[in-house]
């Protein structure tokens, strides 16, 4: 068996880890940045608009804690409170707005506001109405 015929293996196959003279260049493909391009897209515009979100649940959080401790506060101690907390939120001025219904044992308050997205060729308008309900 002569040396070429060794290297080569059975069968005229090229031996293994030998450069077979791959076809593929060393560039990188455009599917797959196109799809990273995406993937980043989402979340930079999904972030806003799950912002919105988060400070509708932490204003939302606020009103039961407040109407937890009713008893202890008046309804205009609690209007104050929950304008308080929207305006630190960064929430639009109507979500100040605050509604308090109290009865003897029994607290209900409401808020209703819109908050406004920006995202690329669309501006998208989102309606929130945070509610909260404890008896006392």
């Amino acid at each position: 068996m002569v040396n070429s015929e060794r290297q080569r293996g059975e069968a005229g196959a090229p031996a293994k880890g030998r450069h077979t003279g791959n076809r593929r260049r060393g560039g990188s493909s455009y599917g797959c940045l196109f799809s990273l391009l995406v993937l980043a897209a989402i979340i930079y515009f999904g972030a806003k608009v799950g912002e919105s979100y988060y400070r509708f649940y932490q204003y939302q959080d606020a009103m039961g804690q407040q109407a937890r401790f009713a008893s202890h506060f008046t309804d205009e101690q609690i209007r104050q409170r929950l304008a308080s907390s929207a305006d630190s939120l960064g929430l639009p001025p109507e979500a100040a707005l605050v509604t308090v219904d109290r009865t003897a044992h029994h607290i209900s308050i409401a808020a209703d506001y819109v908050e406004t997205v920006e995202l690329p060729l669309h501006v998208r308008h989102i309606s929130f109405s945070p509610r909260a309900e404890a008896e006392y």
